[in-house]
């Protein structure tokens, strides 16, 4: 070969830069086509979408007032979604976290009424809701009980318990540490951001750290990817699925200890039916109720958009026992969401 029939520098360079740039390109459709197949992404959307709709058709949603209310309310949703989408990444299931948070809130309340200080009665309350998880979590693992059958058990079970701790009055009087626990929960220490919105975000960020970046968090995708895969290659699943009942029952109790100081009194009926908001909100995030898929943001823009659905009922003036229907909605919306990107990644 000649010098004259070689690829000049310039012809290399030139034939490297395409090269990189047709590899970019398709880097780039791959990161596009990834959003637009999250479903984390549309619910986000939907959310943003719903806001907008709502500032300009109300006067009063976007208000200061409202704002701060709805943040507010969607941690408590929040903080339990989060430990609900590990317990359903793992394939699993948890009716009790309403219960749980009642119960934990009466122990922590019953517990600070009769004198003790506040340190000793959020011991007691964690402790309790530790508990709790450590129960239903070797009854699903290493008896092989339904998880279905054990949390709906525990739903029963530990709201009678809470009837029992408090003789089923309301409990209003926190002992000598009273305004203690209701800066805790109903305080703004900083910049003005209520307290159980840092409380969510540390949450949120401790949770999706622990399910991207550590081993526990790759043996719970595992477990609910394929639990006889995992077992086969050294997953510690009974001990992991323990673990995983466990973080949701803890997430329960400190959103019951967080909810008792914003609330200022505890009854046995607070946090009834909040299974259903919890689970919507893991689901509607992108947790897959087979298992294997879930994030920790996703469960915060699925608490967003239930708490946007509710606050904006009453302003839009429309009867409240719609809600039910519209959050029921939302999870079959959201499952067939995963349905159809399942079909379709099949094809």
């Amino acid at each position: 070969m000649t010098s004259a029939d070689m690829p000049s520098t310039n012809e290399t360079q030139s034939s490297t830069d395409r090269t990189m740039e047709q590899r970019l390109a398709l880097k780039q459709h791959g990161r596009l086509t990834a959003l637009l197949a999250n479903q984390t992404f549309w619910v986000f959307i939907a959310v943003i979408l719903a806001c907008l709709y709502l500032s300009v058709s109300t006067d009063s949603f976007a208000t200061a007032k409202n704002l701060y209310n709805i943040t507010r309310n969607v941690t408590f949703v929040a903080i339990i979604a989060l430990g609900m989408t590990i317990v359903i990444i793992s394939g699993g299931i948890d009716l009790s976290v309403g219960s749980v948070l009642c119960l934990c809130s009466m122990v922590l309340a019953v517990t600070m009424h009769a004198g003790y200080s506040i340190e000793i009665g959020i011991a007691a309350a964690i402790g309790t809701a530790l508990l709790v998880g450590a129960f239903n979590g070797i009854l699903i693992a290493y008896l092989g009980f339904p998880p279905f059958v054990v949390t709906l058990g525990m739903l029963s079970v530990a709201r009678s318990l809470a009837m029992v701790a408090s003789n089923n009055t309301v409990v209003f009087e926190f002992g000598p540490d009273h305004d203690k626990l209701l800066a805790l929960g109903g305080g703004a220490w900083l910049f003005g951001i209520a307290n159980p919105v840092l409380y969510m975000l540390v949450l949120a960020l401790l949770t999706g750290f622990v399910l991207r970046w550590t081993r526990f968090g790759r043996h719970v995708f595992a477990i609910g990817g394929n639990e006889k895969a995992a077992t086969l290659t050294g997953v510690p699943v009974k001990p992991i699925k323990v673990a995983v009942y466990m973080i949701s029952a803890l997430s329960a109790g400190i959103a019951g200890i967080v909810q008792t100081g914003w609330l200022g009194a505890v009854t046995t009926n607070i946090g009834a039916g909040m299974e259903l908001q919890v689970i919507a909100a893991a689901v509607i995030g992108g947790a897959d109720l087979a298992g294997g898929v879930g994030t920790a943001l996703g469960a915060l823009v699925g608490a967003a958009l239930i708490e946007v659905i509710r606050n904006s009922l009453g302003l839009l003036g429309i009867n409240a026992f719609w809600q039910g229907a519209f959050i029921g909605g939302a999870i079959i919306l959201a499952v067939l969401f995963d349905r159809v990107r399942n079909f379709r990644q099949s094809d």
